[in-house]
């Protein structure tokens, strides 16, 4: 026994040594407080244009998931946002009728899978939106992917969802964007790919991209005021707690540094003091609150996160049935409705956690914290 516990601290000693001399190798601090640059009103008309409904004036949107993982806030959130705007028809959609584990927490159900999608919409969706999935190369995916492009519809990568359109052959010779820490992967992956640093997202030629997860609020309601107008897309802004939703973006401001990466070797290797967040799960939860908040928590690196109620399933604001986890009393509040939902899952986060910790996760989800984030563009 004595010499398993040897060869344990051994081994955990030489993962930390190494750790630290990673660390040392990383710059000292990422650049703050970054003017990201203005969004001219020709761009941002041209942007619109582009994101027009293809085929419908009342578009229909499918919400890809796959069955062997898909991340939870890129999932949830235009799902939330689109279904919210009144303006589109949005379906779950995965290959296979099966539970959905999303990452890093929750499950869901799709509302349909691909045939019975293809039987209901035979001309294909207006816009398909592609999380980052566990498998970037699922070869259902990229077939069904694949097929709805040549229909027409506009391919909507969100975060390292643009991974999943590169492996499709759809970012070839295209500008795009990804989240920050998978530009180098990309880059590889799509032939031809420009970087188009600065913008939160990007359009080209019936493909958009967006950096990181937070990038799946302002992109959703810039396709409503594509679809519904500046008006609609306004009002839903409000209803969300959000002041604007320019493209515009400081990229520099994103990248690991030696106080992000002590933060995540640092919370992973205090074991003793993890934990689970109990997240409520209640009929008629709302899809954008519940995802940031059981996201936000689970990418501390200091919590597991549990969805509990005491019934096995419910049924989300728009629709969506999700499973609990099991029954309990919930450690921790979804924000309120019309409050800024990121900042007060953050704000949650630096109380219990710290503000290293509540930085380390915005650096994650790719948010500025500052006082010009998600600022209305012109």
């Amino acid at each position: 026994m004595r010499t398993l516990l040897w060869i344990s601290l051994s081994l955990a000693s030489v993962a930390v040594l190494a750790a630290a001399g990673g660390v040392m190798s990383l710059p000292g601090a990422r650049p703050r407080g970054l003017a990201a640059p203005a969004i001219s009103a020709e761009e941002r008309a041209a942007v619109l244009a582009q994101l027009r409904p293809p085929k419908r004036a009342r578009p229909v949107v499918a919400v890809l998931a796959s069955n062997l993982g898909t991340e939870t806030t890129d999932f949830l959130v235009p799902f939330g946002v689109l279904a919210e705007s009144g303006a589109v028809d949005v379906f779950a959609v995965a290959p296979r009728a099966d539970t959905v584990e999303l990452m890093p927490a929750l499950r869901v159900r799709p509302q349909l899978d691909f045939a019975a999608f293809d039987a209901r919409f035979p001309d294909g969706a207006d816009y398909v939106i592609v999380p980052a999935l566990h498998r970037a190369d699922d070869p259902a995916v990229l077939a069904w992917l694949q097929q709805q492009a040549r229909g027409g519809a506009l391919a909507i990568g969100i975060c390292e969802g643009a991974r999943v359109l590169a492996h499709a052959g759809l970012l070839d010779g295209r500008s795009a964007t990804t989240h920050w820490f998978s530009l180098d992967k990309l880059q590889h992956e799509a032939k031809g790919m420009t970087w188009q640093r600065d913008r939160r997202y990007v359009v080209d030629r019936g493909v958009v991209t967006t950096t990181g997860i937070s990038a799946s609020i302002p992109l959703s309601l810039t396709l409503v005021e594509a679809v519904a107008g500046r008006e609609r897309a306004e009002a839903l802004a409000r209803a969300f707690g959000v002041t604007g939703f320019a493209a515009s973006h400081a990229s520099a401001e994103y990248a690991l540094d030696r106080s992000a990466a002590g933060v995540a070797i640092g919370n992973t290797l205090a074991f003793w003091s993890h934990e689970t967040v109990d997240v409520p799960l209640d009929d008629g939860v709302d899809e954008v609150a519940l995802a940031l908040t059981a996201d936000a928590w689970k990418r501390t690196d200091r919590a597991s996160v549990r969805a509990v109620s005491p019934a096995a399933e419910v049924r989300s604001r728009h629709g969506l049935i999700l499973l609990a986890d099991g029954p309990g009393a919930p450690s921790v509040a979804l924000p309120p409705a019309g409050t800024p939902a990121i900042d007060a899952v953050l704000a949650a986060i630096d109380r219990r956690y710290g503000p290293a910790t509540a930085d380390f996760v915005a650096l994650q989800l790719e948010y500025d914290t500052g006082p010009a984030a998600l600022a209305a563009g012109p």
